[in-house]
């Protein structure tokens, strides 16, 4: 069986935010968690495995995801930033339809069934 590429990665908070997303989506995308807060030496290392990948930032709309997002920003500049409604604060809390509509924005597949929804 040939081994899939997989060119996407995702950047989020937490398992739960994981694993929300991971039911979302329809094409192979690495998640990577960051458990809340990232060391520079982690972060290094997964800069270096991020090469040639398009990355997105989906992280809490709260202090502590803004604070991620910055980290980011300046390490990790050629990352797209993808945004939840502030009003669902959380990634594991937004509703699917909502992720779904984030995630289709940025041209990642997701199971229509998700954007029926609501």
């Amino acid at each position: 069986m040939a081994e899939v590429l997989i060119e996407k990665v995702i950047i989020v908070e937490g398992t739960s935010d994981k694993k929300k997303v991971k039911s979302i989506i329809k094409e192979p995308v690495e998640i990577v968690c960051t458990n809340g807060t990232i060391s520079i030496t982690k972060l290094d290392e997964l800069i270096e495995s991020l090469e040639d990948k398009e990355v997105y930032v989906l992280v809490d709309a709260d202090e502590a995801g803004e604070k991620l997002r910055k980290q980011f920003k300046r390490e990790l500049p050629e990352a797209e930033h993808l945004y939840i409604d502030k009003m669902y604060r959380e990634v594991a809390t937004a509703p699917e339809q909502h992720l779904a509509t984030v995630l289709l924005a940025a041209n990642i597949d997701v199971y229509t069934e998700y954007l029926e929804m609501g």
